[in-house]
């Protein structure tokens, strides 16, 4: 048989190989998993704009010897079917190549231990000129303008992670890049940040600036419901399911409550955070198991797996993307069943105090046909007065008015500026206190009787003030 070595256009390979689909985040993300693999207790980043947009990372983990460094270097170094340290985030061996390639045009990693320092560089715009994979190694002299490299040289063991030649964001983004970086990694990399037991909490820096963890949970909070827990075999793995139920905007300052929407709204944020060795992957799916709907806007269900699960779940490259297999499926359906139940009581629970028999509400929830209609209630004590003090010709009048009201009821505009912006919707402030007094001095001077009295005291404008009816303010 005959056969033949067709080698690959370099140029178009590199113009495919950068165009994987990471985003500026979820590439920092993933180069900042090798720092966290070896094991690196300080990160620090830097993104500069002058003279050139360069982007730094440093860390003051184990370091790789000149032979080390150029097996990084390699695309393709690991067997993605190996056997790995448990502490180990990668699984391609790609994700330093790819994630770095699809930001910039020339990578630079310095990195010491054992007192030597070491130098590999790839640029791709020497690549393809050259036509071969060429990797370069410049001189520390050639670098020293580089950012961080001082602090380098003065750590026992790091390694510094170089990008130039950036194109995948302009100068005049940065500050807002910088901003959505910090929140991406504070919450990806938060239970690094936060520490545990037998963990102690990595310090990552953005500009000097440290990283608070961001834990989706809101964990602290005494309203937040920790549900039982689940633990799922897979083989001879075994997958934690931790679900939760985040509490209800009515028990959060406006403050706690947008910050734990995220920046994709709570709607969005809903359903499973998939966890791998610590560090999260996947969030706010339910992978086609359940329909997103604001009833379960607060339900977010974790999920901690083990770095040698990957086949179980189809995670990629980037480590943004999975889909569990149909045998795990099936558990996380009846989980969701349960969890969803539970989930939908802060809502469904306060859409029944309508129903509340105490109070004299001006609203009701009444039954019709295969549903429900919301309805004025006819039997308001000011409603009931208003209309025997009108004429039959205005009394239908305001009949017909009120039918259109509650036929008109903008249901769906509520709805979304309730989900939305909870705390900017200001109904009761349309009725002022002196309103109130105002309208309790005409009603005392119309000579009410002690059963109208009672009656308006269950109303929900005078309910809890007694002394407006029975004399004296």
């Amino acid at each position: 048989m005959k056969k033949e070595v067709i080698n690959p256009n370099i140029r178009n390979f590199i113009v495919s190989l950068r165009d994987v689909g990471y985003t500026f985040d979820v590439a920092v993300a993933d180069v900042l998993d090798n720092s966290i693999a070896a094991q690196a207790s300080e990160i620090h980043i830097q993104m500069l704009e002058e003279p050139e947009l360069i982007f730094c990372m440093l860390d003051n983990g184990n370091g790789m010897t000149t032979t080390e460094l150029i097996e990084a270097m390699r695309l393709g170094t690991k067997n993605p079917n190996e056997a790995r340290n448990k502490s180990d985030l990668g699984r391609f061996g790609l994700g330093l190549k790819t994630a770095s390639f699809s930001q910039c045009k020339r990578l630079t990693v310095i990195s010491k231990k054992n007192k030597k320092t070491s130098v590999r560089q790839w640029d791709l715009d020497y690549i393809a000129d050259a036509d071969e994979w060429i990797l370069l190694a410049p001189s520390l002299t050639q670098l020293n303008s580089l950012p961080m490299l001082k602090k380098l040289k003065n750590q026992d063991s790091g390694t510094l992670i170089v990008w130039q030649g950036i194109d995948s964001v302009s100068k005049a983004e940065l500050s807002s890049v910088i901003t959505n970086l910090r929140r991406h990694l504070s919450l990806v990399f938060h239970q690094f940040l936060e520490g545990g037991p037998k963990q102690k909490a990595i310090n990552i820096q953005i500009n000097n600036n440290p990283l608070v963890p961001f834990n989706p949970f809101n964990i602290n909070h005494p309203a937040t419901q920790q549900l039982t827990n689940e633990k799922l075999k897979i083989g001879k793995s075994t997958i934690t399911v931790q679900p939760y139920i985040l509490p209800h905007h009515s028990k959060l300052s406006q403050q706690e409550y947008e910050e734990y929407a995220t920046d994709e709204g709570y709607t969005r944020s809903q359903g499973f955070y998939l966890y791998r060795s610590r560090r999260l992957l996947i969030y706010g799916t339910w992978w086609g198991l359940h329909r997103a709907n604001d009833a379960h806007k607060l339900v977010r269900i974790k999920i901690d797996i083990t770095n040698d699960q990957d086949k179980h779940w189809g995670i990629d490259i980037k480590k943004s993307t999975a889909s569990p297999i149909p045998e795990i499926k099936n558990d996380l359906k009846r989980i969701i069943r349960q969890v969803t139940e539970k989930g939908s009581r802060p809502y469904t629970g306060r859409g029944k105090k309508i129903e509340d028999k105490t109070t004299t509400k001006f609203w009701q929830l009444v039954p019709h046909d295969s549903g429900f209609r919301f309805i004025l209630n006819q039997e308001h004590p000011l409603l009931e007065k208003l209309q025997d003090d009108l004429s039959g010709e205005n009394r239908q009048l305001l009949d017909m008015y009120l039918k259109g009201l509650q036929a008109y009821l903008p249901l769906e505009a509520i709805q979304a500026q309730l989900q939305q912006n909870p705390y900017e919707v200001q109904q009761e402030t349309l009725m002022t206190e002196e309103d109130i007094r105002e309208l309790a001095d005409k009603l005392k001077a119309a000579g009410l009787s002690e059963d109208a009295i009672k009656d308006l005291l269950k109303t929900e404008m005078f309910k809890n003030r007694e002394g407006l009816l029975k004399g004296g303010h």
